[in-house]
């Protein structure tokens, strides 16, 4: 099993309920696939780099899981239909990505508490 993380940006234009309801939707995909979630981080509305669609603004949702490789082009499907989400990127993580994202992880609780 690899380790990936998705990072996706959904319109500005939904309510927190139906932001849910979309991380949800992709969390549920990756289960049916038999993928391991291994953390699901909401970052809020951020402003976005340059505009999209005619939006500045966007819900960014980030989404480590473990699964096979041939679960990206299902997942990056589900993406490109769904007419929420602006834009999408799965990276596979080596050894030192996973190492960093613990870190990180731990840094973000610490910072919370």
């Amino acid at each position: 099993m690899n380790n990936y993380e998705t990072v996706f940006i959904l319109t500005p234009v939904l309510s927190d309920a139906q932001v849910e309801e979309a991380v949800n939707k992709y969390v549920d995909l990756l289960k049916e696939k038999n993928c391991e979630i291994v953390a699901k981080e909401n970052w809020g509305l951020k402003k976005l780099a340059y505009p999209i669609q005619l939006k500045k603004n966007g819900f960014y949702t980030l989404i480590e899981f473990k699964g096979e490789g041939t679960i990206v082009a299902d997942l990056e499907l589900a993406f490109k239909r769904d007419e929420r989400v602006i834009r999408y990127l799965t990276t596979k993580l080596d050894k030192h990505a996973v190492e960093y994202a613990v870190t990180r992880r731990a840094k973000v609780k610490a910072a919370k508490a």
